[in-house]
């Protein structure tokens, strides 16, 4: 598949600070391409000194063929971007910013056609002000579309929204790749990673630590299931015995029993063998929660 973005031993540092430290990756045309981390892992420095935002102190990176240092006026008309602390004036209406940032634009699109595809048509005469966190993150795309770009960068889209809100968002990023266009999202929210993208690169502490789709790295870096249920029952040691199980523990009523492959199966026939039928045996799945902690040692919000 064709390389829209090409990073190669990127380092940038601020005095003794250094922020990304030899980070290399690529990203393929018509993906969602994650970059995840905690805050402070170096997320934002990377997607800036990719965007041309910000000069880097070594390394290579090539962005639909152009040099961000020397291509920076071109390759801004090929990108768009909605910028970790991305705002509008308080006052301003909605079709007011769109008829702006259209009007920087050589080859805009119609910011009209925009306003009604994200939804914003009621909102027209709406002051950014008085948009609600769902609504402005959808004037904040549909700003960064309006130059139809061949990539957009998300920096912490859904950072400070309420439940209902992220998951508004996670459908303006399924549908800008569904026009046609490659989303870099940046985030330190695992479910958010989880669930959008294709492949992900796992930051922490500038340094790139696992690349992977999420299900490879899941089963690269957290391949244990847990089985939960609650039984009364104070002696069970037989669950030990059971293949592809590696532990067995105990919190009051609730056993939690870890391992491997069809442990689920295998742990459910064990308790109907033993005459045990718990109506709320479930399976936990690993998470990237628990790939992040696996690889770095620490939480992902540390």
């Amino acid at each position: 598949m064709k390389k829209v973005i090409e990073v190669e031993h990127l380092r940038k540092a601020y005095g003794s600070l250094v922020a990304v430290n030899d980070v290399s990756f690529s990203v393929a045309e018509g993906e969602i391409f994650g970059i995840l981390g905690p805050n402070g892992a170096g997320k934002t420095t990377t997607v800036e000194c990719v965007q041309g935002l910000r000069p880097f102190d070594s390394g290579l990176i090539h962005v639909l063929g152009l040099d961000p240092k020397s291509d920076g006026i071109a390759l801004r008309q090929l990108i768009g971007s909605q910028l970790q602390e991305s705002a509008l004036p308080d006052r301003i209406k909605v079709w007011e910013a769109l008829d702006l940032f259209s009007s920087f634009l050589p080859h805009s699109l119609n910011w009209c056609e925009l306003m009604n595809q994200w939804g914003l048509a009621e909102k027209r005469n709406a002051s950014f002000s008085s948009l609600s966190g769902g609504q402005r993150q959808r004037l904040l795309v549909a700003l960064a579309l309006v130059n139809n770009p061949k990539i957009v960068f998300l920096d912490e889209m859904t950072a400070g929204l309420d439940p209902a809100a992220r998951h508004v968002a996670w459908d303006l990023i399924r549908a800008i790749r569904e026009r046609g266009t490659t989303v870099v999202l940046v985030t330190h929210f695992m479910d958010e990673a989880e669930h959008l993208c294709d492949r992900l690169a796992i930051v922490d502490q500038g340094k790139l630590v696992a690349l992977d789709t999420p299900q490879g790295l899941i089963t690269t870096y957290a391949n244990q299931s847990k089985v939960v249920f609650t039984a009364e029952h104070t002696d069970l040691p037989w669950l030990k015995q059971i293949p592809h199980v590696r532990s067995v523990t105990r919190h009051g009523p609730r056993v939690e029993v870890e391992g491997t492959g069809p442990v689920l199966a295998l742990v459910a026939a064990s308790l109907v063998d033993h005459g045990i039928v718990p109506s709320d045996l479930r399976t936990e799945q690993p998470t990237l929660e628990d790939v992040f902690l696996n690889i770095t040692g620490h939480g992902a919000h540390n």
